[in-house]
Order: structure tokens, then C-alpha cells, then sequence
């Protein structure tokens, strides 16, 4: 299948954001999934859109609206409500259209950003911030503890919290994960990778409210990096809320620079 360049992006470069996009969606595989005409149909009940959406990677050979009835029916029995996900690669051309016409919401804008060579990246240098390196310390967690961490920081449903941790656990991709404790004993921040051949995507990057402004976001993410590069992998990428200046910065300062957005259409409530 052919791949249209994301706008803006020269041709050359499609290969390369195609195989980000591809790994993602690995990454972020659910047990919960079919096939449905060129459309892979997500239902895992976790909080993560991308792990309960139509991840719509092939033009198939029916009609939208006919992929939709039957998806729709899938959702429902699930008890989850139906989103697209749209990216560039978005398949067949025109969906984003065709779904605005038939009057599904569009939400969550969100950006896709690489950084592509993990050599410039220092996981021993110090964040610009007031957390001191000898007040905390990085401790590997399995992928189960670290979902029950995340899950309960961001305020996710014991039921949220448990599908995520099996979806990372059973993941074709394997993730690592780590946290940061405090001086008390506190877990202040922690985040993960997921490596599938010489690329890295970081997850779940996250801090608690009171640890904020101080330089955790950033070591975790050189920390993850600098693991990743250990183990092989030579870029890296990861998926943002187009919103969230804050994240972003820290992101470009590690060299990671904006490569594709994408956004979820959902039925109008």
C-alpha cells in the first residue's frame, strides 16, 4: 500500500513517520482486537484511546458507512463508545471528511514527535531544575506494578488500571518501566519505553501535581532513552496532547522535534 507524505513533510520522510505510525500501534496492542475490512478494531476497556479505537491502517473493499455498521454493533456490546483514530495515514482517503459529514465530533488533538538519532541524548545530565539527584533515585518496576501506579496517579478506574497493566504485560512490543523515588520513599514520577527493533516510543510519561516544575519528566525520559539506546535502538518517538505546551518543551529539549498530528472522531453525544 501506498502512503501519502503527511502535509508539509517531503516525500523522503513518509517511510520513515509510516514506520513510527506502525510502531505505535504495536505498542499499543490490546488482546481486544479484530479485523475488520482494512480497519483493526481496538475495545480494550483501559482509559487509553488508542487501545479502544478503529485504527483504520487499510482501505479494504467496502464502503465507510458500511464498516461502520458493523463496528458500531462491536462497540456497543463492549460498552464502549466507538472512535476513529485519524492520522495521516488514515485509510481509506477522505475518511476524516466523509465521518465530519456524517456529524462525529472531532477531540483529542494530538501530536505524533520523533527524535531521529538517540545519540545527542544524555540520560546522566542534570534537568535544569531544583531536584537534586542525590534526593531521589530510579527503580526499575514490571510493567503490572507500574500500571497500578500510573492508573491510580491519574485518577483511572480499577478496572482502567487492570486492562492496562494486561495490555502492556501480553504487548507484542516489549515495554520497560521505571519510577523515581523521593527522598520519603514517595514514587514522584515514572514513565516507559517500548522498543521494537531500532525504534523507542516513550509512554506514559508522568509526574504527581506536587513534584511537578522540578526537572522529573525530563530525567525519566533521558533515563528510558539512554536504556533504550543500551538496548539497541538508535531513534525515538512519542505521542503528545497538541495542547500540552508544558510536555512539548521538555520533548524538544531532548531533541525531539514535531512530525504528525492526528485526532479522534467519536459519534456526537
Amino acid at each position: 500500500m501506498t502512503r501519502e507524505a503527511p502535509a508539509g513533510v517531503p516525500a523522503q520522510a513518509t517511510e520513515w513517520l509510516a514506520r513510527i505510525e506502525d510502531a505505535g500501534i504495536n505498542a499499543s496492542a490490546p488482546r481486544e482486537q479484530l479485523w475488520v475490512d482494512g480497519w483493526l478494531v481496538r475495545r480494550s476497556p483501559g482509559k487509553a484511546k488508542r487501545a479502544r479505537c478503529i485504527q483504520p491502517v487499510a482501505p479494504g473493499r467496502l464502503g465507510i458507512d458500511d464498516k461502520l455498521s458493523q463496528c458500531l454493533p462491536l462497540y456497543a456490546a463492549a460498552g464502549l463508545q466507538l472512535y476513529v483514530r485519524i492520522t495521516p495515514f488514515a485509510q481509506p482517503p477522505g475518511l476524516d471528511r466523509h465521518l465530519a459529514a456524517l456529524g462525529m465530533a472531532r477531540i483529542d488533538d494530538s501530536l505524533v514527535m520523533a527524535l531521529p538519532s538517540l545519540d545527542g541524548v544524555d540520560p546522566d545530565e542534570s534537568a535544569a531544575s531544583s531536584a537534586g539527584q542525590d534526593e531521589t533515585r530510579f527503580e526499575n518496576v514490571d510493567s503490572a506494578a507500574f500500571a497500578e501506579w500510573v492508573g491510580a496517579a491519574r485518577g483511572s478506574s480499577p478496572g482502567e488500571r487492570a486492562a492496562h497493566a494486561e495490555r502492556i504485560v501480553r504487548a507484542p512490543v516489549p515495554h520497560t518501566a521505571v519510577v523515581v523515588r523521593d527522598g520519603r520513599g514517595v514514587v514522584v514520577s515514572g514513565g516507559q519505553v517500548a522498543i521494537e527493533g531500532s525504534l523507542a516510543g516513550l509512554y506514559d510519561i508522568f509526574t504527581i501535581d506536587e513534584a511537578r516544575g522540578r526537572g522529573h519528566g525530563e530525567r525519566v525520559c533521558r533515563h528510558l532513552l539512554g536504556t533504550a539506546r543500551r538496548l539497541g535502538a538508535s531513534a525515538g518517538y512519542l505521542q503528545v496532547d497538541a495542547a500540552n505546551e508544558r510536555a512539548k518543551g521538555i520533548y524538544r529539549r531532548l531533541g525531539f522535534h514535531d512530525a504528525y498530528s492526528y485526532h479522534y472522531r467519536t459519534p456526537a453525544s
